[in-house]
């Protein structure tokens, strides 16, 4: 799992997280799917299940 800080969410579109390195990564809207948050905000440290380079969970840190 990586940690990362939320740029931005809508709950339609998704959004995106900055990586500890300062990477930008897109946060997919069904993401939240299966995970312990209904939703994320700007701000917010989670950790992000990634497989083969997409973002398909986010986590509590």
């Amino acid at each position: 799992m990586t940690q990362a800080t939320v740029r931005s969410w809508d709950p339609a579109e998704g959004g995106s997280a900055y990586l500890d390195d300062g990477t930008t990564v897109v946060l997919p809207p069904e993401s939240l799917q299966g995970s312990a948050f209904r939703f994320v905000r700007s701000g917010q440290r989670v950790r992000l299940v990634v497989e083969d380079g997409l973002v398909v969970r986010i986590d509590l840190p």
